[in-house]
């Protein structure tokens, strides 16, 4: 129901600046008639942390809902994954690679990595059978020796790795079967944390991925630091959040 009622609360306001807090209660009031003010507190609460509202000034607020991230799966991304169905089956797996990236970077990198990331005990299993396959340049889990002396080299070099346990993935159907991608918490962390591998996107380059994701599509900070305490980054990320978007995540990290 709170989603309902939240779906609503969009369509009602979306098409305002701004919108006061008395009139957040009255469109409440639709839906729980007995609604008192202090719950109306813990309501906006829980909007804020959805990023669903924010305010503009004391008792006025106005829809910061964004939408969800839905890059485009290349050709190219299509075949791999169709074999990856095929031969693996209900293994766990995701694809992505980085031309995704363009629409946020400054810099629009000449180089792209295709990323495959697939259970642990698949991965050498994935590795020979794509290369059998396919004449792209695969590199599994590369060094920093590898990526310097020979990723370098290689102009759409094919990178498979170990799928972290509770990724945040996403399941999406293409061409009559289902390909799993990385969440855009994912991807934030892992360029984040992977700086070898994601050399070319760091330092400002980073930073303004990281504000124009922020400003233009909607994230759960729930699933992004949830993974990042996986990959023992929650704290160091926070911390670049805060110290160069703080306007951005003010509200949202403690």
């Amino acid at each position: 129901m709170a989603k309902i009622i939240e779906d609503k609360l969009i369509v009602e306001f979306k098409d305002r600046n701004s919108f006061s807090r008395e009139e957040l209660f009255d469109f409440y009031k639709n839906f729980e008639p007995s609604l008192k003010e202090g719950t109306l507190g813990w309501r906006i609460y829980d909007l804020k942390n959805k990023n669903i509202i924010k305010s503009i000034q004391r008792g006025y607020y106005t829809i910061s809902y964004k939408p969800k991230y839905k890059p485009e799966i290349s050709g190219e991304l299509l075949k791999f994954a169709k074999v990856i169905s095929e031969r693996f089956g209900e293994v766990k797996y995701c694809l992505w690679d980085t031309d995704w990236i363009n629409e946020f970077s400054q810099h629009q990198s000449s180089k792209k990595l295709i990323v495959i990331e697939i259970e642990k005990d698949f991965i050498e299993s994935l590795y020979h059978e794509l290369k059998d396959t396919f004449r792209s340049n695969f590199y599994l889990n590369p060094d920093k020796k590898i990526i310097d002396f020979y990723m370098s080299e290689s102009q759409n070099p094919v990178i498979i790795k170990k799928l972290i346990t509770r990724s945040p993935i996403s399941k999406r159907k293409e061409k009559k079967f289902e390909i799993y991608t990385p969440l855009l918490e994912k991807i934030l962390v892992d360029l984040f944390t992977e700086k070898k591998l994601f050399y070319f996107y760091q330092g400002a380059e980073l930073i303004h991925i990281y504000e124009n994701v922020l400003k233009n599509y909607t994230l759960n900070y729930t699933k992004l630091f949830s993974y990042a305490k996986r990959r023992d980054q929650e704290q160091d990320i926070k911390q670049f959040m805060n110290n160069h978007m703080y306007h951005l995540v003010k509200d949202i990290i403690e």
